[in-house]
Formats: C-alpha cells, sequence, structure tokens
C-alpha cells in the first residue's frame, strides 16, 4: 500500500515537473520570438487560414507582400451538381482537406510550422460551420508552434488585398462585390473602416448564382463548368439584344449607397416563366432569348453599383474624407471579377477622377493568401495580434458582422444630388 502511495506521489509529481518544464519553455520561446521581431530585419511569415464559404484554403505571406505559398480545394463542381453550397457538405468537405491543405501550403513555400511567426484565420462573417473547421485548425496550429494568433474579418481582408501588390494609401473607397455581400466603405486604416451603403437583400452573385440556375445555363455545355456569375457574363457577350428586356432603375433615386438586387432576381424570374410556359419549354432546355436577358441582367446590375459608387464618391467629396491626390476606388470579391462590371467602373472612376485600382482576379474569390496578408498587416501594425494562450482559445466566430463603423444614414442625411454617368458606351464594345 505504502509503495503504491509512493507511486503515485511520483507520478503526480513527474506531470507537475514536466508541467513546469512546459510551460518554461513556452514561456522562452515566446521571449524568444518577440526578441526576434523587434531584432531581426527579416520579414515576419504569417500563415492564413480561410474556410468562410465553400473554399478551403491556405496562404503564406511574408511582411512585404512575398507569397511564399498557397494552396486551395475548391468545392465549385461539387455544389454546382447540388444546386448551391450546402453548408453540411461544405463543413464535411473543409474538415476533410483542411490538414492536407495547409501541409501544401507549406510544402510549396519550402517551410514548416516553426518557421512561421504567426497565424492568421477567417473567423466571421460565414457559415458558421465552415468557420468553426477553420478557427479550430487554426487555433491548433497556433497551439502546437506556439504561435500567436490573428483573427481575421473576411470583408476588411477583401478590401486590403491589393495592397499586397499595388501601393494604395489610407484612406481609400473600397467596393466588395460578391456571392454574400455588396457594399461601399472607406478604408481608412488597417482596422478602421467606415461602411457608406451595404445590400438591403440579396448580394449581386447570390443573385447571378440563382438566375444562372434560373435559366439552366449548366445544361449547356460550354457553361457546364462555370459558376453563375462567370456563366452569366459569357452569355451575356453573346447577346445579340442586350437591351430587349427592360429591368426596372432599381434604387436609382434613392440618395444614399445602399444596394438592392431582390426585384432583379423577382423581375427576370418572371420573364423566364412568361417564356417557358408561352413556348412551352421542355424542363431541361433553355429558353431562346437566354443571352439576351442575361445582358439585360448585366446591364442593369451594372447601372445601379455604378450609380451607388458614384454617389460614395460625390459624398466623400462634399465632406473632404479622402485627399484629391489619394482618390482611390479599390474594387474586390469574386463578382469583381467581371469585365463588364469593371469597365462601368473606369468610366465612372473617369468622369469622377478616381483612380480605377481592381484586385487581381486570383485574389478577387475567397484564398488563404488574403487572410495571412491581412494578418502581416495587422503584424506590423501590432492591430488585433494575441499572444496570450487563454485569449486565443477564447476566440470564436461569428455568422453577420458589419465591416467597420456604420455611416449609411450619415449619407443619407447629406443628401447628395449628383447627375450619373452615362455608361452607354459600354454596349458598344
Amino acid at each position: 500500500m505504502v509503495r503504491c502511495t509512493y507511486l503515485l506521489s511520483h507520478k503526480a509529481s513527474l506531470k507537475l515537473r514536466q508541467a513546469r518544464c512546459l510551460d518554461f519553455l513556452r514561456a522562452r520561446s515566446q521571449i524568444v520570438n518577440t526578441l526576434r521581431r523587434y531584432t531581426d530585419d527579416r520579414p515576419a511569415i504569417i500563415l492564413g487560414i480561410e474556410t468562410s464559404c465553400d473554399d478551403t484554403g491556405c496562404g503564406i505571406v511574408d511582411t512585404t507582400g512575398k507569397v511564399l505559398g498557397e494552396a486551395i480545394n475548391s468545392q465549385n463542381s461539387i455544389h454546382l451538381k447540388c444546386g448551391g453550397i450546402i453548408p453540411t457538405i461544405a463543413n464535411e468537405i473543409h474538415r476533410q482537406n483542411i490538414t492536407t491543405v495547409c501541409e501544401n501550403a507549406l510544402r510549396a513555400a519550402g517551410l514548416r510550422l516553426r518557421d512561421i511567426d504567426a497565424i492568421a484565420t477567417t473567423t466571421k462573417p460565414g457559415l458558421l460551420n465552415s468557420l468553426h473547421v477553420g478557427n479550430t485548425f487554426g487555433k491548433y496550429l497556433s497551439r502546437v508552434g506556439n504561435k500567436p494568433y490573428i483573427p481575421i474579418h473576411h470583408m476588411e481582408a477583401h478590401a486590403l488585398t491589393v495592397r499586397m501588390v499595388q501601393k494604395v494609401d489610407f484612406p481609400f473607397l473600397v467596393l466588395l462585390i460578391s456571392g454574400g455581400h455588396s457594399l461601399l466603405a472607406i478604408a481608412d486604416s488597417v482596422d478602421k473602416f467606415y461602411l457608406l451603403g451595404t445590400t438591403t437583400d440579396n448580394a449581386p452573385g447570390e443573385v447571378l448564382d440563382k438566375i444562372a440556375r434560373r435559366l439552366k445555363l449548366v445544361n449547356i455545355p460550354e457553361f457546364s463548368h462555370m459558376c453563375g456569375g462567370q456563366a452569366i457574363e459569357s452569355a451575356a457577350s453573346k447577346a445579340t439584344d442586350p437591351k430587349k428586356f427592360e429591368l426596372p432603375s432599381f434604387m436609382a433615386r434613392r440618395r444614399n449607397c445602399q444596394f438592392s438586387f431582390a426585384g432583379m432576381w423577382s423581375t427576370v424570374n418572371q420573364y423566364i416563366a412568361n417564356q417557358e410556359k408561352e413556348l412551352q419549354i421542355d424542363a431541361n432546355k433553355v429558353i431562346p432569348d437566354a443571352y439576351n436577358l442575361c445582358a439585360s441582367l448585366q446591364w442593369s446590375m451594372a447601372k445601379q453599383i455604378c450609380s451607388r459608387t458614384q454617389r460614395a464618391m460625390a459624398f466623400i467629396d462634399k465632406k473632404n474624407l479622402i485627399p484629391q491626390e489619394k482618390r482611390t476606388l479599390v474594387i474586390s470579391g469574386g463578382v469583381a471579377c467581371n469585365d463588364f462590371f469593371a469597365k462601368a467602373l473606369e468610366i465612372v472612376c473617369s468622369e469622377m477622377d478616381f483612380r480605377f485600382v481592381r484586385t487581381p482576379r486570383r485574389l478577387c474569390n475567397d484564398n488563404g493568401v488574403m487572410i495571412a496578408w491581412n494578418g502581416a498587416e495587422r503584424w506590423r501594425t501590432n492591430a488585433g495580434v494575441i499572444r496570450d494562450r487563454s485569449e486565443i482559445e477564447a476566440v470564436t466566430i461569428e455568422k453577420k458582422v458589419p465591416l467597420g463603423e456604420n455611416w449609411t444614414e450619415k449619407v443619407e442625411f447629406a443628401n447628395v444630388k449628383c447627375t450619373m454617368v452615362k455608361l452607354n458606351a459600354l454596349m458598344t464594345h
């Protein structure tokens, strides 16, 4: 009995010594990392994890903007077959692939976890189950590697990605258009934004995807591998009469920067239903006017995006919010890949004397590089970098989070008047 008690006591003592030793090693590692941060001239290296929706991404970037390695697992083909993103399926695919994706990114960079200075992870906004996978894995890497943790706001990352590849100084106007968002904001610093307008209902990418499905564009071999937005843009380029369908000028008379695309969705749906009924279209066939309808939708959407953006520019001018030499419009998000929208916005920028900057296509869609870069920007300014282990473990995810301080009422109250820039030249291209 005495020997048994001694053994138990010895084991407990051993565990205590091991725990103290581990605490000492972690503390020493933190001190070394902190000293290295302030004394080492080499750029810090940030590993970023993105799982806010349906793509599992990992990027490794240093604080100079150099991309060291990246990897991504796209779920696009799977969700195309499902007719849209199924959150439970997205969650399971993230779980299955996140380890491999991060290992591939490290391998591409020729690095190990010990070479990384901090882990940055999307924690808001997005699909909760998807965010949970990334946050859990990110905190795991932070824990086993004893690395600082940087929670990232997905939309802030989109807004600042362009600064990795081009010189864009604060403050600047940013337009984010994607499958989940449509917003205009002033980016004042790495962690300070002023929201001028956002969508009151459906995001543009969501509407494009749903209309592409309703038109059954996936049944046309040429578009079968494309997401909805790509299919709509490609189909619109083949239109013979791009203005055949008249869609109302939604939000045109509202003196604010808010977006609304639900009306377009319902109007286009009605056109499709009418043609299917009149022409007795088979369930798997596409209506004859599909290409013209896509062009009309794209034209109507472009007009709204441009009118809202122009009003934001007019508000900025009226309030002298951005110096003349820094007046820049940055566009990002998946829908920013649309060339028709980009050309329309270029016309507006030219008329309003704003520099036009589009985030590179490969970085417009969700990816790990943009998260790593946002982490790098925060590392350089020490904004939101968490080093305390208990604080890291307490980091949570959020489904819906606004971007920055809400100025939408300020814009409305300003009652800015402006003559809208004509976009007719677009239709001759």
